[in-house]
Formats: C-alpha cells, structure tokens, sequence
C-alpha cells in the first residue's frame, strides 16, 4: 500500500509565534521534525477568502504581511519557499470551479506555522483559498475532494483557531492561565465531535449556542472542517497542541495520522 501523508490542522494564534519562542511554536517544530517530510504542502489559511475557491500558482510565492502593531523584526520576516505550479494544477483538477492565482503569496496563517514545520523553507507551499460563498458542508466536502493528495505525498495543512474572538482577548493571559469557560466549552465540544467523526454535527456549528462568541466570524474555524473532511474510516486522529490563551484564542491542533490510508 502506498504510504499516507500525514493531514493537519494548527491553531496558528499570534503571528508572533513566527520570531518567540513559545510552547507551541516548539511543539510545531517538533511535529516538523518527527513527520515524513512532504513532497509539497497545501495550506488553507483563515487569512485568504476568495470568491470561488481560487490557488497560488506562482513559482515564488510572496511573503505577505497582512498585520499591523507587531515589531519591525516581524514586519521584515520573509519565508521564501518555493510555490508549486504543477500542485495548483492538481488542485484545480479535484476541486470543480477553482482557478489558478498569480496575485496571492503566503500570508502569516501559512508562513507563521511553516517557519516552524519546515525552517529551510526547502518544501514547495501552495496556498488554496477560502470561498467566502460556500457553507460549512462545503468546506467538509473539499476537504473529501483533496484525499487523493495523501497518497501523492501532499501534506495538507489547515491553519486557524477552533476559538478565535480577538474582541475578548484577555491581553494579560499569554500563557492561558485563566482561559475563558465558554472558550473552553466550545474548544472541548469540537474536540469531542472530531474524535467521533462527527462531521454532520461540526457542519452545524453555526447552530451551537456558543458559536457567536467563539467564531463571531467564521474564516478561522473553516479550515479545520477541511482537514476532518480528509480523514479516512477508523484513521488515528491526535491532539497534539492544546490549551485556549488569552482568554479567547484556542490553540488546539489536530493531527490525522495516515494510518490506515484514505
């Protein structure tokens, strides 16, 4: 059989985690160093809506630095990983509608977390948009649609927080010590629902009681429904980042181990 990659979802958090070294930029370095190194990487980034679902087809892909208030050594932080015009080909291939992009690059959702996973910067990243049109079900859906990138050594990478309220930030709280208990509820339910294959049920969160304090807007949480949407019947699935910081931002990530393979 051939082997399986790896699938991931990572709570990105600050852009900060990009340059400090905190507990979970280091376990994002461990988790580079003890997965199989991929052919190519595709990201969804929470940073990048698009009207269709739309790919990165540069060569070189840019470093994008979409913030403001963080210090200039962040400001001048570059990742210049290659881009991968034959991945973008294959993406467009599997998922009906999109089209390739010149224009994007990598914006901090992707290069924040690859800096850690892979700081050479030696694997080629292609960046796949998030259709501000579809619905939750979709997401789930093209998360299906890429399977087939497992067995072509493609590590898919989803990028955003299961939490994310910056309007509830406790600024104080960087270490996560007094988390806040509705951030907690709703972090420990998806979790849940993940472990169960529930995926009927995380399509739906938009009905939870929760869901408007935890994703008042949704970009962060919907690349986690693409990354469940990869995972085969019976396949391992680990936490191996938790914890909610600041109050209101959960870092929860969520690895799918490849065995057994989609």
């Amino acid at each position: 059989m051939t082997p399986c990659m790896p699938a991931l979802f990572l709570g990105h958090g600050s852009p900060m985690n990009a340059i400090e070294g905190t507990v979970h930029s280091r376990q994002w370095e461990e988790l580079g160093r003890r997965l199989p190194r991929p052919r190519a990487v595709l990201c969804l980034s929470a940073h990048w809506e698009t009207d269709g679902w739309q790919v990165t087809a540069t060569e070189k892909p840019r470093t994008i630095h979409d913030f403001r208030g963080f210090p200039p050594e962040l400001q001048a932080f570059q990742y210049p990983a290659p881009g991968s015009p034959e991945l973008a080909a294959r993406v467009c291939q599997l998922v009906e509608g999109a089209q390739p992009n010149l224009s994007w690059g990598l914006d901090h959702g992707a290069w924040s977390l690859l800096c850690r996973l892979y700081p050479q910067a030696h694997v080629p990243v292609v960046q796949l948009g998030l259709d501000r049109r579809s619905d939750l079900v979709a997401f789930v859906e093209l998360g299906k649609r890429l399977r087939p990138l497992r067995r072509e050594g493609v590590l898919v990478l989803g990028s955003g927080n299961i939490v994310h309220h910056l309007g509830r930030l406790d600024w104080e709280d960087v270490e996560g010590i007094r988390p806040a208990g509705w951030a907690v509820e709703f972090d420990n339910w998806v979790a849940g629902r993940a472990q169960a294959g529930d995926l009927a049920a995380l399509a739906d969160a938009e009905s939870h009681p929760l869901w408007p304090l935890a994703a008042p807007s949704r970009e962060h949480f919907l690349p986690l429904l693409s990354i469940l949407g990869l995972r085969a019947e019976g396949e391992d699935l680990h936490f191996p980042c938790q914890g909610v910081v600041m109050g209101s931002l959960s870092m929860r990530s969520i690895l799918l181990d490849g065995n057994p393979c989609v």
